[in-house]
């Protein structure tokens, strides 16, 4: 078995472990107490995006964008890195693609077609392990070739890229995590829930704060941290978007493109059996499960939540304020 092989298998227990972790995590120490395990958009996370999505954009970005680019653009026989020790290499790539990512992050938020690829990753208002999955596809290929295509390309162990790819993972679930967990001085350099939790918020004061991914100190670096020592709150306009965002996974693409109301589409005979097979099927779930299943799965989807600001301890996204959250 090739050392490549072996530490793929390795990492993947790992992963899965670590994902079981999480899990309890969540349900013994909750950031937003109340959250279901099957909350709204679970499925859309875990079927669309973390399996199907994945699988596929890895077979584009690997062979279809890396492959071609290191025909023409190898630089493994100039040793750049390749003579460093294999934990030398995993850090120098998860530092300066930890870098690039808080840059580009960055600027998603200030640019308005950036912004488009982006925001499907801020649509969701129950955030916890599973929610880092869901993103744009153009961002994905665009984040994914830029992290491993200097790898490749440089010519470091093979064994970097599965390494790599579990860290990007773990740290994903942990940051996303509905987990109450103070970090002390350790949240200086380590970013965590208590932080980033906050980028997912629906306020004028964390859209353009809290970038970080695994190093927080970018943000102290930088000056865009914003960490004011309480939860944004409990309500569904406390989180995510201010304006309507679609639910299903095709349409939530198209939005990028082009912006309509979801909702008008359910005139067509075929798109109302489509959007509503899900809702059905999980309604119809909560029917025959067991008293103590029911207890993690929503008792019923696609409710319009009541809007309630009173007493919130900064200031709601509003249309009139955030024209780069929509147009």
């Amino acid at each position: 078995m090739s050392p490549e092989k072996l530490t793929t298998i390795i990492t993947s227990i790992i992963l899965f472990c670590w994902i079981g972790f999480i899990i309890a995590w969540e349900r013994i120490s909750p950031y937003r107490k109340g959250l279901k395990f099957f909350r709204e958009g679970f499925w859309i996370d875990l079927v669309w995006y973390t399996l199907i999505q994945s699988y596929f954009l890895k077979i584009l970005i690997f062979d279809y964008i890396i492959k071609p680019l290191e025909a023409h653009f190898d630089l493994s026989h100039l040793h750049l890195i390749s003579n460093w020790p294999v934990a030398l290499q995993v850090l120098f790539f998860l530092f300066t693609h930890d870098l690039y990512i808080y840059l580009f992050h960055r600027f998603q938020h200030s640019n308005k077609f950036f912004w488009r690829i982006h925001e499907a990753h801020h649509s969701g208002k129950e955030v916890d392990f599973l929610a880092g999955s869901r993103s744009h596809i153009m961002e994905i290929v665009i984040n994914q070739t830029i992290e491993f295509a200097p790898i490749i390309l440089l010519g470091a162990n093979p064994i970097v890229i599965p390494i790599k790819a579990m860290l990007d993972a773990m740290f994903g679930m942990f940051i996303h995590g509905n987990i109450k967990v103070n970090m002390g001085k350790l949240k200086y350099i380590i970013n965590s829930p208590q932080l980033h939790l906050w980028h997912h918020a629906n306020y004028q004061e964390v859209f353009h704060a809290n970038f970080s991914t695994k190093f927080s100190f970018w943000d102290y670096l930088f000056g865009t941290v914003y960490d004011p020592g309480h939860a944004p709150g409990d309500k569904p306009e406390n989180w995510g978007l201010y304006y309507d965002y679609p639910k299903d996974y095709f349409l939530q693409h198209a939005f990028s493109v082009k912006r309509f109301d979801e909702k008008n589409l359910l005139k067509y005979r075929w798109f109302n059996w489509y959007y509503h097979l899900r809702p059905r099927f999980m309604n119809w779930l909560v029917t025959i499960a067991p008293e103590r299943l029911k207890t993690i799965i929503p008792a019923k989807i696609n409710e319009s939540p009541k809007l309630d600001i009173e007493q919130q301890p900064v200031t709601l996204v509003t249309e009139q304020e955030n024209i780069l959250q929509q147009n």
